[in-house]
């Protein structure tokens, strides 16, 4: 990528991290700064998740049974991906999990190409974007929305739901098929076939799910525990609004 292309992505990140309305922001791991809680649907503070052992989080969400999906639809959600000038959530996510990124132009942060080292299978996969290739690269939300909606999202406002679902924190590119396997999954039903990658996947789910005031059912948790208990060291992901 050239350097001019690497410029355009920092100060695409920049805008986003600082004009983003709290959504997005840009490190590898938490890409959001977050605001002192004061109700149900504000979201928890940064220093309550910078640091915090994912065992500890888990051990504090409540337990409850899934609600039913009645009502649910991605447009609860969002209608699309949120944007922030002229980028958009997916070329943002793109761009930030990628190496090797070509862009469109400078003015113009759409991916065209990049290298994916894929956290879910450990595959590389390289991405051309167009009709028949697109698919291979898939963004996810790391907490299934349905399961989102089935775990409390219901109770959020609609703002907050549209936050989730386009909250760097919540969404990973990864290769398409696996994305597609999982489906709606939570981490009693499915889990990333890259073994070494699950104790990041959880500790992404669980912050995500303290994040948003979301419960796990009593097999999500135990499936989570098990998991965790090959990396008792396992920390939530760290806070930072820190361009790359």
């Amino acid at each position: 990528m050239s350097y001019r292309s690497r410029r355009v992505i920092a100060v695409v990140l920049f805008v986003v991290c600082t004009f983003g309305a709290g959504w997005f922001g840009a490190t590898k791991q938490l890409h959001q700064e977050q605001t002192p809680a004061q109700g149900k649907n504000t979201i928890s503070s940064a220093a309550a998740v910078a640091s915090s052992p994912a065992t500890d989080v888990l051990n504090g969400l409540n337990v409850k049974g899934r609600a039913p999906k009645t009502g649910y639809a991605r447009t609860q959600f969002s209608d699309g991906w949120a944007s922030a000038g002229r980028c958009d959530v997916r070329n943002i996510v793109l761009a930030r999990d990628m190496t090797d990124v070509r862009l469109r132009s400078d003015a113009d942060c759409t991916v065209l190409s990049g290298m994916l080292a894929d956290p879910y299978t450990g595959k590389t996969i390289a991405f051309t974007r167009g009709p028949e290739t697109s698919s291979k690269v898939q963004i996810d939300h790391v907490v299934a929305l349905s399961d989102a909606w089935q775990t409390g999202a219901q109770q959020l406002t609609p703002a907050l739901r549209h936050e989730l679902a386009n909250d760097t924190l919540e969404l990973l590119a990864v290769d398409g098929q696996a994305n597609t396997d999982k489906s709606d999954g939570d981490a009693a039903t499915w889990l990333p076939p890259n073994k070494p990658y699950r104790c990041q996947y959880v500790a992404r789910q669980i912050a995500v799910k303290q994040k948003y005031h979301l419960w796990v059912t009593s097999a999500e948790r135990d499936a989570m525990r098990a998991v965790l208990g090959t990396c008792p060291g396992q920390l939530l992901p760290v806070v930072s609004s820190a361009t790359p």
